[in-house]
């Protein structure tokens, strides 16, 4: 199951306060950025976030689910609408998050 632009809207808005977050869309489901960093993703409808030591601190309690067959496990936000909570574990986690990989150019 894919997941619905109705759910993605409604993740959207829950992180509209927050400034440099986007998203891209990925074989029916969305990778999430923020200040240009993966942070997590939504998977069938479901908000799942990378398990960073800072996350898992935060989130002490969030079970850990798979976002796809083969994938790594993610933290399930199973409470999107706290926008204070998860404005300190975004900001929290983008220090822990690999930076982007540069863009290799084509030869020409």
């Amino acid at each position: 199951m894919a997941t619905t632009k109705d759910y993605l809207q409604y993740i959207l808005e829950q992180l509209s306060g927050m400034e440099e977050i986007s998203h891209r869309a990925m074989m029916g489901e969305y990778i999430l950025y923020y200040r240009g960093k993966v942070f997590g993703g939504i998977y069938d409808n479901r908000f799942l976030v990378k398990p960073t030591k800072s996350a898992r601190a935060l989130l002490p309690d969030a079970p850990m689910e798979l976002p796809y067959e083969g994938a790594k496990e993610m933290l399930l936000i199973q409470e999107p609408e706290d926008r204070e909570l998860t404005a300190r574990l975004l900001e929290a986690m983008e220090k822990e998050l690999p930076a982007p990989k540069p863009k290799k150019r084509k030869p020409r």
